[in-house]
Protein backbone atom coordinates (compact mmCIF):
# COMPACT_ATOMS: atom_id res chain seq x y z
CA UNK A 1 0.00 0.00 0.00
CA UNK A 2 2.76 2.47 0.89
CA UNK A 3 5.43 3.53 -1.56
CA UNK A 4 8.13 2.46 0.88
CA UNK A 5 6.52 -0.98 1.39
CA UNK A 6 5.98 -0.29 5.10
CA UNK A 7 2.70 -1.35 6.75
CA UNK A 8 -0.35 0.86 6.03
CA UNK A 9 -0.57 3.73 8.49
CA UNK A 10 -3.54 5.29 10.26
CA UNK A 11 -3.41 8.64 12.05
CA UNK A 12 -5.92 9.38 14.82
CA UNK A 13 -6.70 12.95 15.87
CA UNK A 14 -7.32 12.58 19.59
CA UNK A 15 -6.30 15.89 21.14
CA UNK A 16 -9.53 17.86 21.44
CA UNK A 17 -10.98 19.28 24.64
CA UNK A 18 -14.29 17.42 24.38
CA UNK A 19 -16.24 20.43 25.61
CA UNK A 20 -19.65 18.95 24.76
CA UNK A 21 -18.91 15.97 27.00
CA UNK A 22 -17.98 17.90 30.12
CA UNK A 23 -17.75 17.17 33.00
CA UNK A 24 -16.74 13.67 31.79
CA UNK A 25 -13.81 15.04 29.78
CA UNK A 26 -12.37 17.31 32.48
CA UNK A 27 -10.25 14.38 33.72
CA UNK A 28 -10.69 11.81 30.96
CA UNK A 29 -9.95 12.46 27.27
CA UNK A 30 -12.70 11.49 24.86
CA UNK A 31 -10.46 8.76 23.46
CA UNK A 32 -10.65 6.98 26.82
CA UNK A 33 -14.31 7.53 27.68
CA UNK A 34 -15.92 4.20 28.61
CA UNK A 35 -18.17 2.77 25.89
CA UNK A 36 -19.86 -0.59 26.45
CA UNK A 37 -17.44 -1.38 29.26
CA UNK A 38 -14.18 -0.43 27.52
CA UNK A 39 -12.26 2.74 26.64
CA UNK A 40 -13.47 4.04 23.29
CA UNK A 41 -9.91 3.96 21.94
CA UNK A 42 -9.77 0.20 22.43
CA UNK A 43 -12.74 -0.26 20.09
CA UNK A 44 -11.23 2.01 17.46
CA UNK A 45 -7.73 0.54 17.54
CA UNK A 46 -9.08 -2.99 17.26
CA UNK A 47 -11.10 -1.99 14.18
CA UNK A 48 -8.01 -0.49 12.57
CA UNK A 49 -5.99 -3.62 13.32
CA UNK A 50 -8.72 -5.81 11.84
CA UNK A 51 -8.82 -3.61 8.73
CA UNK A 52 -5.16 -4.37 8.08
CA UNK A 53 -3.28 -1.33 9.33
CA UNK A 54 0.18 -1.99 10.69
CA UNK A 55 0.94 1.29 12.46
CA UNK A 56 -0.96 4.09 14.20
CA UNK A 57 0.07 7.65 14.98
CA UNK A 58 -1.94 9.21 17.81
CA UNK A 59 -2.11 13.01 17.74
CA UNK A 60 -2.78 13.99 21.33
CA UNK A 61 -3.18 17.22 23.24
CA UNK A 62 -5.70 17.57 26.06
CA UNK A 63 -4.82 14.93 28.69
CA UNK A 64 -2.42 13.30 26.25
CA UNK A 65 -0.42 11.67 29.03
CA UNK A 66 -3.53 9.73 30.04
CA UNK A 67 -3.81 8.33 26.51
CA UNK A 68 -0.14 7.29 26.55
CA UNK A 69 -0.55 5.68 29.93
CA UNK A 70 -3.62 3.70 28.93
CA UNK A 71 -2.56 2.59 25.45
CA UNK A 72 1.22 2.34 25.76
CA UNK A 73 3.45 1.71 22.76
CA UNK A 74 1.41 -1.16 21.32
CA UNK A 75 -2.26 -2.08 21.38
CA UNK A 76 -4.16 -4.82 19.53
CA UNK A 77 -0.87 -5.70 17.86
CA UNK A 78 -0.45 -2.19 16.46
CA UNK A 79 2.72 -0.17 17.17
CA UNK A 80 1.65 3.26 18.45
CA UNK A 81 3.50 6.53 17.93
CA UNK A 82 2.54 9.81 19.56
CA UNK A 83 2.62 13.41 18.38
CA UNK A 84 1.76 16.03 20.99
CA UNK A 85 0.29 19.46 20.28
CA UNK A 86 2.41 20.95 23.05
CA UNK A 87 1.25 23.70 25.41
CA UNK A 88 -1.33 25.14 22.97
CA UNK A 89 -3.86 23.12 20.98
CA UNK A 90 -3.15 23.39 17.26
CA UNK A 91 -6.47 22.30 15.77
CA UNK A 92 -7.01 19.23 13.62
CA UNK A 93 -4.79 20.27 10.69
CA UNK A 94 -2.20 21.85 12.98
CA UNK A 95 -1.95 18.56 14.87
CA UNK A 96 -1.30 16.73 11.61
CA UNK A 97 1.46 19.20 10.74
CA UNK A 98 3.10 18.59 14.13
CA UNK A 99 3.01 14.85 13.37
CA UNK A 100 4.74 15.30 9.98
CA UNK A 101 8.00 13.47 10.96
CA UNK A 102 5.93 10.34 11.68
CA UNK A 103 3.74 10.39 8.56
CA UNK A 104 3.91 7.87 5.73
CA UNK A 105 3.84 9.03 2.08
CA UNK A 106 0.10 8.19 2.15
CA UNK A 107 -1.95 7.54 5.28
CA UNK A 108 -5.50 7.27 6.59
CA UNK A 109 -6.65 10.02 8.95
CA UNK A 110 -9.58 9.52 11.30
CA UNK A 111 -10.92 11.04 14.52
CA UNK A 112 -10.48 9.86 18.09
CA UNK A 113 -14.19 10.14 18.78
CA UNK A 114 -15.58 8.48 15.62
CA UNK A 115 -16.50 4.83 15.14
CA UNK A 116 -17.11 3.94 11.50
CA UNK A 117 -18.75 0.64 10.49
CA UNK A 118 -16.97 0.34 7.15
CA UNK A 119 -13.65 -0.77 5.67
CA UNK A 120 -11.17 1.79 7.05
CA UNK A 121 -8.65 0.77 4.41
CA UNK A 122 -10.95 1.73 1.51
CA UNK A 123 -10.01 5.46 1.28
CA UNK A 124 -6.30 4.61 1.30
CA UNK A 125 -6.74 2.02 -1.44
CA UNK A 126 -8.71 4.53 -3.49
CA UNK A 127 -6.09 7.24 -3.08
CA UNK A 128 -3.25 4.92 -4.04
CA UNK A 129 -5.19 3.85 -7.14
CA UNK A 130 -5.50 7.46 -8.36
CA UNK A 131 -2.07 9.15 -8.53
CA UNK A 132 -3.51 12.55 -9.49
CA UNK A 133 -5.56 12.81 -6.30
CA UNK A 134 -4.19 14.32 -3.10
CA UNK A 135 -6.91 12.94 -0.85
CA UNK A 136 -9.81 10.47 -0.75
CA UNK A 137 -12.62 11.22 1.70
CA UNK A 138 -15.34 8.82 2.78
CA UNK A 139 -18.74 10.55 2.48
CA UNK A 140 -22.23 9.66 3.68
CA UNK A 141 -25.45 10.88 2.06
CA UNK A 142 -26.71 12.61 5.15
CA UNK A 143 -29.20 15.24 3.91
CA UNK A 144 -29.02 16.98 7.30
CA UNK A 145 -30.15 13.99 9.36
CA UNK A 146 -27.29 13.10 11.70
CA UNK A 147 -25.56 16.49 11.67
CA UNK A 148 -25.26 19.49 9.37
CA UNK A 149 -24.29 18.27 5.90
CA UNK A 150 -21.07 19.83 4.62
CA UNK A 151 -20.17 18.16 1.32
CA UNK A 152 -21.29 18.32 -2.30
CA UNK A 153 -20.32 15.37 -4.48
CA UNK A 154 -19.98 15.35 -8.26
CA UNK A 155 -19.18 11.98 -9.76
CA UNK A 156 -16.19 10.58 -7.90
CA UNK A 157 -14.99 13.95 -6.57
CA UNK A 158 -15.84 16.21 -3.65
CA UNK A 159 -17.10 19.25 -5.55
CA UNK A 160 -17.37 21.51 -2.52
CA UNK A 161 -16.74 21.31 1.20
CA UNK A 162 -18.10 23.87 3.65
CA UNK A 163 -18.04 23.45 7.40
CA UNK A 164 -21.50 24.53 8.56
CA UNK A 165 -21.96 26.91 11.45
CA UNK A 166 -24.63 26.22 14.04
CA UNK A 167 -27.87 27.88 13.01
CA UNK A 168 -26.78 28.46 9.42
CA UNK A 169 -29.55 27.94 6.84
CA UNK A 170 -29.33 24.61 5.01
CA UNK A 171 -27.56 24.53 1.67
CA UNK A 172 -29.37 22.10 -0.67
CA UNK A 173 -26.18 21.47 -2.64
CA UNK A 174 -24.50 20.06 0.48
CA UNK A 175 -26.34 16.76 0.82
CA UNK A 176 -23.37 14.61 2.00
CA UNK A 177 -21.27 14.75 5.15
CA UNK A 178 -17.64 13.99 5.89
CA UNK A 179 -17.82 10.43 7.24
CA UNK A 180 -14.72 10.82 9.39
CA UNK A 181 -12.02 9.00 7.42
CA UNK A 182 -9.80 10.63 4.80
CA UNK A 183 -6.71 9.28 3.07
CA UNK A 184 -4.06 11.94 2.41
CA UNK A 185 -0.69 12.30 0.82
CA UNK A 186 2.08 13.50 3.11
CA UNK A 187 2.83 16.43 0.79
CA UNK A 188 -0.53 17.99 1.69
CA UNK A 189 0.47 18.15 5.34
CA UNK A 190 4.02 19.28 4.57
CA UNK A 191 2.61 22.37 2.82
CA UNK A 192 0.77 23.54 5.96
CA UNK A 193 2.24 26.25 8.21
CA UNK A 194 4.13 25.00 11.27
CA UNK A 195 2.88 25.39 14.86
CA UNK A 196 -0.17 27.34 13.70
CA UNK A 197 -3.71 26.54 14.89
CA UNK A 198 -5.62 25.33 11.85
CA UNK A 199 -8.72 23.24 11.28
CA UNK A 200 -8.77 20.30 8.88
CA UNK A 201 -11.83 21.83 7.21
CA UNK A 202 -9.47 24.37 5.60
CA UNK A 203 -7.57 21.51 3.96
CA UNK A 204 -10.77 19.78 2.83
CA UNK A 205 -12.15 22.99 1.32
CA UNK A 206 -8.91 23.70 -0.54
CA UNK A 207 -8.49 20.20 -1.97
CA UNK A 208 -12.13 20.14 -3.10
CA UNK A 209 -11.80 23.53 -4.80
CA UNK A 210 -8.72 22.26 -6.67
CA UNK A 211 -10.48 19.08 -7.81
CA UNK A 212 -7.95 16.92 -5.96
CA UNK A 213 -10.21 15.32 -3.31
CA UNK A 214 -11.95 12.09 -4.24
CA UNK A 215 -15.32 11.08 -2.77
CA UNK A 216 -15.84 7.54 -1.50
CA UNK A 217 -19.57 6.94 -0.75
CA UNK A 218 -20.43 4.87 2.33
CA UNK A 219 -23.86 3.30 2.88
CA UNK A 220 -23.98 2.83 6.67
CA UNK A 221 -24.26 5.69 9.15
CA UNK A 222 -21.34 6.80 11.30
CA UNK A 223 -21.14 6.90 15.10
CA UNK A 224 -19.42 9.41 17.35
CA UNK A 225 -18.97 9.99 21.06
CA UNK A 226 -18.78 13.78 20.91
CA UNK A 227 -22.21 13.99 22.53
CA UNK A 228 -24.14 12.02 25.14
CA UNK A 229 -26.67 10.92 22.52
CA UNK A 230 -23.86 9.85 20.20
CA UNK A 231 -22.30 7.74 22.94
CA UNK A 232 -25.65 6.07 23.69
CA UNK A 233 -26.20 5.36 19.98
CA UNK A 234 -22.81 3.68 19.70
CA UNK A 235 -23.37 1.56 22.79
CA UNK A 236 -26.70 0.42 21.36
CA UNK A 237 -25.08 -0.41 18.00
CA UNK A 238 -22.27 -2.39 19.61
CA UNK A 239 -24.73 -4.30 21.77
CA UNK A 240 -26.95 -5.07 18.78
CA UNK A 241 -23.93 -6.39 16.90
CA UNK A 242 -23.04 -8.62 19.82
CA UNK A 243 -19.68 -6.89 20.28
CA UNK A 244 -20.14 -5.25 23.67
CA UNK A 245 -18.14 -6.82 26.48
CA UNK A 246 -19.87 -6.43 29.82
Amino acid sequence: MRADASPPQAVILAGGLGTRMRPRTERTPKFLLPVAGRPFGAWLLERLATAGFGEVVLCVGHLGDAVRGAMGDRFAGLPLRYADDGPALLGTAGALRRALPHLAPAFLMTYGDSYLPFDYMAPLRDLCAHPDALGAMAVYRNEGRLDASNTAVSGDLVARYEKRRAGAPPDPDLDHIDYGATALRREVVAALPTDTPLGFDVVQRDLAARGRLRALPVAERFYEIGSEQGLRDLEAALSAAGEARR
